[in-house]
């Protein structure tokens, strides 16, 4: 899955509003396109501060939410750490339909205050985190194909609702993501490259130790079956040093080979906190 905080392309002389990579699982499938085009169009027109417009999920789509949560719930009770579990269990997440992201953003609202707003694919980084220092997180609608349920190229509704929303209702978790949010707005690009991979190796996939076993913290973990079945064999478990972790690039587009652990998810969150106000993201 590719990382949210990089580009996506927009039409320009086409009729698409969304171009996909010919590698794309929906290049070919014109009805997707159309799909993906129509909810593009919702995020394009959204004006900051509105309730979010519904985007009309078909079916199909509705069909493809469902089969990605029955495999993932049961992974769900095996490899994610208690402390979002519990959260996720509160979230106003419909098992059958995909959930509208102005529902979700009543119960977001009243437990940390922040909300998600409509986007219509990838943004730069620090665009996508100086949002969250405003609590606000920039969510993507539209959903994967059909023809991959258990694969997406870029982050989609999947991955924001059953990856990050649970993340954001957590107030540890929020109150972390607003402090990176905050930062990046004067920070520099090495600097920004520090948080970056930061946010990579612990929102997106960071993992934390309890009673003794690896669990997955990360959106990018909890919204991946794959990656979360083979999260403590698969990949290299390294020890949990922010430092290092500052300066360790990730590839987007596969598997993760390496992954961080922390000692717990309490730490975990202590020590990002204590590590920005301590500037360990300055240029050094």
């Amino acid at each position: 899955m590719k990382s949210p905080l990089t580009h996506e392309r927009y039409g320009s002389g086409s009729s698409d509003l969304v171009i996909l990579d010919p590698d794309h699982p929906g290049f070919r499938d014109l009805v997707y396109r159309q799909r993906r085009n129509e909810i593009a169009k919702i995020a394009l027109e959204y004006q900051e501060g509105d309730r979010v417009p519904k985007a009309p999920y078909s079916e199909e789509e509705h069909a493809v939410w469902r089969q990605v949560w029955t495999r993932l719930e049961p992974a769900h009770e095996r490899f994610v750490c208690r402390e979002l579990h519990d959260m996720q269990q509160g979230l106003p997440l419909d098992r059958a339909h995909i959930p509208q992201l102005a529902d979700l953003n009543t119960f977001l609202m009243a437990h940390t205050g922040y909300r998600m707003e409509p986007v219509a694919g990838l943004v730069v980084a620090q665009h996508f985190l100086a949002k969250l220092g405003r609590k606000v997180f920039l969510s993507t609608q539209y959903i994967r194909h059909h023809s991959r349920p258990m694969y997406t190229p870029e982050p989609d509704i999947i991955h924001e609702l059953i990856g990050h929303a649970a993340s954001l209702a957590h107030k540890g978790v929020a109150e972390v993501n607003r402090q990176m949010g905050v930062i990046v707005e004067t920070c520099s690009a090495t600097e920004m490259a520090r948080i970056e991979n930061v946010y990579w190796y612990t929102m997106e996939f960071g993992t934390a130790l309890q009673e003794g076993e690896v669990y997955a913290v990360g959106a990018g973990l909890l919204s991946s079956f794959g990656e979360l079945q083979q999260m403590r064999q698969g990949p290299t478990l390294l020890e949990w040093d922010l430092d290092v972790i500052a300066t360790t690039s990730y590839d987007p587009t596969a598997y993760q080979p390496r992954l961080f652990v922390a000692p717990s998810f309490k730490r975990m969150l202590a020590d990002i906190t204590r590590w920005l106000e301590l500037g360990g993201w300055r240029d050094r």
